[in-house]
């Protein structure tokens, strides 16, 4: 695994990053509105913001004197690259794992 999935994952693994990450899936939001469907502190989420952003699966932009939060699509693509292969790697295994076993009971009957 690479430092930007590992950072992507930890940042993801903090419940109130997670429920910021899930919330930006919804839409752009902007720090305070964030807090205000939270149970954390507007400065607490602005940390989040900043690990998810480090993490690189959000981005933000200036709107007039807020700060707007939106997925970052090159991040989560990245991510989805990592689990698509994670995910092809151990298939594969288990389709090698199944024919080996089918292999083993074949030579089991003829013998």
């Amino acid at each position: 695994m690479g430092t930007y999935q590992s950072a992507a994952l930890d940042a993801l693994g903090d419940p109130t990053r997670r429920a910021i990450f899930e919330r930006l899936g919804r839409g752009p939001c902007a720090v305070g509105e964030l807090a205000q469907e939270l149970p954390v502190s507007r400065p607490a989420v602005s940390q989040h913001l900043k690990v998810l952003k480090q993490a690189g699966l959000v981005r933000d932009e200036a709107v007039g004197t807020r700060r707007v939060y939106r997925l970052d699509p090159s991040g989560i693509d990245a991510l989805r690259a990592y689990f698509t292969h994670f995910w092809s790697t151990a298939l594969s295994a288990f389709r090698d794992e199944v024919n080996r076993h089918a292999q083993q009971d074949h030579t089991q009957e003829q013998s």
